[in-house]
């Protein structure tokens, strides 16, 4: 088979800096460190992986391991004729691999520190490693190889490595500990390094990458939890779809009048936190403002019929006024809510089949009240107004799986908007999205902490409370990674 040369050239032009500072760093058992650092352009790294044989004639069997680890599946497909599904089912091979598990622990460690965290790295290790090689400019991969090069990091000397994450991120301590229960058993994991080498060997280097197919997936942490997560690695993970209902001027022209169709003053602010939050952790942003019922449902049907293969997820975040089940476009007119996530089930949206599909809804649902948390009206004088904003009937979530409906409230009750401030749910859903999506917390687990946080809530002089709640079809965990 004739050498493909155009296509190499094709990679090559499409990869980034620090895709080609990936691909070096997982070629570093099959290429010396001292050429690859001298290495600036990926036409020379494919020219390296030739001379030692990792690229032969037709096969490209190792690129494409490569371009699957590091989530190029565009390049993978288009220029070398292989599939995301096809690399997974190859990787099981016993032996297919080339990549070692250690080193791809690495890149995955990498893959989730965030900027902060990575400063603290480098912090820690002032007094391990020369200050010139801890710049601003200093990767994580940067440091790893520095660590590596010093003596205090390897395959069987992960101890301060595992020191390190657990002062700065101990979900990044369960990483490492997943990778030595997969790699080495339970048992195994209490023998010294010198002993674990000549024991499990490619057997047990074969079992962890099989367990770690999926680029993101954080595996077991220990023998009784096999809970996997969704993929989240596609730049951009999706589409943040905003509406944001707030002048319902149309409304209240209507004869008859539909009851408590005020303008909903503050939700601006919750809508520019939403469009922080998400487009922080790398989402597409789109954002309609005063929609009517049937503009609420065109611009749903726009979405749903895009091509969303390329992308991990999809998430709407609804803010207006309803009633129990329904929301109310601004000129008062109803749209079920069951209507809107239905709209993205497998069957109606086909690219979406499989992927985790998140609505988070901040709306008018009910007129009772919860005792327990004091309230004020929604008048110009006072801070917070009444918004009825329950919990989802029953059967507002689709049946099918990878559905979440966070709403703002339990059904039948109202929540609260300060016209300044914003609503509390909303408010509390970014702030914890903001804080723990960078440790690598789960959705749901942030969820609880902001039902906890609203539920703490007060306003006076009534005593009234707010319990947003969470409904899901979840298969998996459902994590949104930072970098």
């Amino acid at each position: 088979m004739e050498f493909p040369r155009q296509r190499l050239l094709v990679v090559s032009e499409e990869l980034d800096k620090a895709e080609l500072a990936a691909l070096k760093f997982l070629s570093l058992e099959h290429v010396p460190l001292r050429k690859l650092e001298a290495i600036q352009k990926a036409q020379d790294f494919f020219e390296a992986l030739q001379e030692k044989g990792m690229i032969e004639g037709g096969d490209l069997s190792f690129l494409k391991e490569l371009l699957y680890r590091i989530s190029r599946i565009d390049l993978l497909e288009a220029q070398l004729g292989s599939s995301r599904e096809q690399m997974e089912r190859d990787l099981q091979i016993p032996g297919r691999a080339r990549v070692s598990a250690y080193r791809y622990l690495l890149f995955q460690l990498s893959e989730d520190i965030a900027e902060d965290e990575m400063k603290s790295f480098k912090f820690l290790l002032g007094k391990e490693l020369p200050k010139c090689r801890l710049n601003p400019k200093t990767t994580m991969l940067d440091v790893f190889i520095e660590m590596e090069k010093k003596g205090i990091l390897g395959e069987d000397n992960l101890s301060m490595l595992k020191s390190l994450c657990a002062e700065i991120n101990i979900s990044l301590l369960k990483r490492i500990e997943e990778y030595e229960l997969n790699l080495f058993g339970e048992e195994e994991m209490v023998i010294t390094g010198e002993q674990r080498g000549s024991t499990g060997g490619h057997e047990a280097h074969a079992r962890w990458l099989v367990s770690s197919v999926a680029p993101d997936s954080p595996g077991r942490w220990n023998e009784s939890s096999r809970l996997e997560a969704y993929k989240m690695t596609s730049r951009p993970r999706g589409v943040c779809l905003i509406l944001n209902n707030h002048n319902f001027a149309k409304a209240r022209e209507a004869v008859p009048e539909p009851k408590n169709m005020k303008d909903r003053n503050g939700t601006d602010v919750d809508a520019a936190a939403l469009r922080r939050v998400f487009s922080k952790l790398h989402f597409t942003i789109a954002e309609y403002r005063d929609l009517t019922a049937e503009e609420i449902r065109k611009i749903v049907n726009i979405y749903r019929c895009q091509d969303h293969k390329d992308k991990d997820c999809f998430v709407c975040c609804i803010l207006s006024h309803g009633k129990k089940g329904i929301i109310y476009g601004v000129d008062g007119q109803e749209v079920p809510i069951q209507e809107l996530t239905t709209s993205f089930t497998g069957q109606n949206c086909h690219s979406l089949a499989g992927k985790p599909k998140v609505f988070f809804v901040q709306a008018c649902q009910g007129d009772a009240c919860q005792k327990g948390v004091t309230i004020e009206t929604d008048s110009g004088e006072q801070d917070y107004s009444i918004e009825t904003d329950a919990r989802f009937q029953l059967d507002c979530i689709p049946s099918e799986a990878d559905f979440l409906l966070g709403m703002a409230t339990l059904q039948d009750y109202v929540s609260y908007r300060s016209p300044r401030e914003g609503t509390w749910y909303i408010q509390a859903l970014c702030q914890h999205l903001e804080c723990s999506c960078p440790r690598g917390e789960d959705i749901l687990t942030i969820l609880t902490a902001v039902n906890q946080e609203v539920s703490r809530k007060s306003c006076k002089p009534n005593a009234e409370k707010q319990m947003p709640q969470p409904s899901f079809t979840l298969r998996k965990k459902l994590i949104f990674p930072v970098n």
